[in-house]
């Protein structure tokens, strides 16, 4: 367990440190109701300037070549996983584009097609890296300053766009199996529309699975999405969403975590903040440079990690090369 010196001046003026658990010390955070807690977190957590005024890769900085090797080190199964669901190709309440593809030849030396989305691959149905700069802005800007007017003049992303990952994602990853925290899942095994997931509960979930997050990690949130479309159907969002509560951020901020992932869009909806939607998306993005995953499918990983008793693994993810892209579908792997 890590430690952290808290040193408390006495009356008499002599000098006491003790040492308390880290994870201890984390769990106190300002409370996150409104949209003036919200506000405040903001400006709080903010990361801008940390990597330079020019930086534009936010918290994946802590990504470092140690972490890197760190996380190649956790393969000793040779089991790999995919980390995302097959790409939407019909329409439902909870996709907002679907992939239309065409068979444009066939022949007796081949085929071709086409794929074309009929509207964003962002939104709640295809699996997805948000870009850390331009997708989500804040009173007019996104991560470290830049603003909207920057992006319509370049008609695209001119700093932080997801092609500043050309090179591949590669660290470190824990899965918190939301359904094992105890009176949160159903008996089928998914986590209802509306359920939140807070600070305290991936505290709760490091202590159940034998994990603890590190500065540079990916978290990922399984909460049965896919399961429960599969058993009940397509539902869409203004029923709830389960996933991560705002109050999430200052976690983020307390450990150094660099990019999160969900099996949705990441926010508990409602959000549980008066007038504030997707407020995590706007936390993590804009003020800490954390880069988001969205509606990635951890059925087939969770499955594994319970086999295994192994909740962290070698995370590995490809966006496409995309000068200015706001985003980028993806097919991120699990690796144990």
């Amino acid at each position: 367990m890590q430690y952290k010196s808290i040193r408390l001046i006495l009356s008499v003026g002599v000098l006491v440190v003790w040492q308390l658990p880290t994870t201890v010390i984390a769990q106190s955070h300002p409370p996150m109701n409104t949209q003036a807690d919200f506000q405040r977190a903001m400006a709080e957590l903010s990361n801008w300037g940390r990597w330079g005024d020019e930086d534009e890769l936010g918290a994946a900085n802590l990504i470092t070549p140690a972490k890197r090797k760190q996380a190649v080190a956790l393969v000793t199964e040779g089991i790999s996983v995919s980390l995302a669901h097959d790409v939407n190709q019909e329409e439902a309440v909870d996709a907002s584009a679907v992939l239309t593809r065409e068979v444009l030849r066939v022949s007796p030396t081949g085929a071709s097609d086409r794929y074309q989305y009929t509207g964003s691959y962002h939104g709640t149905i295809h699996s997805h890296l948000d870009a850390v700069n331009c997708h989500i802005m804040y009173e007019g800007k996104g991560y470290n300053g830049l603003t909207y007017q920057e992006v319509e003049a370049a008609n695209g992303c001119p700093r932080g766009s997801i092609n500043v990952h050309k090179d591949g994602i590669l660290t470190r990853a824990i899965l918190f199996d939301a359904t094992l925290l105890p009176g949160k899942a159903t008996a089928e095994g998914w986590l209802e529309p509306g359920t939140a997931i807070h600070y305290a509960d991936l505290v709760a979930l490091e202590a159940i699975q034998g994990v603890t997050v590190e500065p540079g990690d990916v978290i990922l949130l399984y909460t049965g999405r896919w399961k429960r479309r599969e058993a009940l159907g397509a539902w869409p969002t203004s029923e709830g969403v389960a996933g991560y509560h705002a109050d999430v951020a200052y976690f983020l901020k307390d450990r150094g975590v660099a990019m999160i992932g969900h099996d949705m869009w990441n926010d508990v909806a409602p959000s549980g903040i008066p007038e504030v939607f997707l407020p995590l998306h706007s936390l993590a993005l804009v003020s800490l440079g954390v880069s988001i995953f969205d509606n990635l499918d951890f059925e087939r990983v969770a499955q594994v990690a319970r086999q295994l008793q192994r909740y962290q693994f070698l995370f590995t993810a490809a966006p496409l090369r995309i000068e200015m892209g706001m985003g980028s579908p993806l097919n991120p792997i699990a690796t144990f």
